[in-house]
């Protein structure tokens, strides 16, 4: 779980890991509210530009910050 009012700007852009029990998709944060993280999990693997591909609101309980080595796949 992430705490949404823990989020600072440096975690703008940070690799994610949503598990909702049934499914797992990795993404990297775009934004959050006060109840959604909004992630970015389809970009046709252009993770550079992820920032310009439309964000999916999910509950902060289904996500995990992820190291996945400095790779831009997922």
């Amino acid at each position: 779980m992430i705490a949404i009012n823990t989020l600072t700007d440096t975690d703008i852009g940070r690799w994610v890991e949503y598990n909702s029990g049934f499914k797992t998709e990795r993404g990297k944060i775009k934004s959050w509210s006060r109840y959604f993280i909004y992630v970015v999990y389809n970009c046709y693997n252009n993770w550079e530009n992820y920032e310009n591909y439309t964000a999916e609101p999910t509950r902060s309980r289904d996500l995990t910050f992820i190291d996945i080595g400095g790779s831009n796949d997922t």
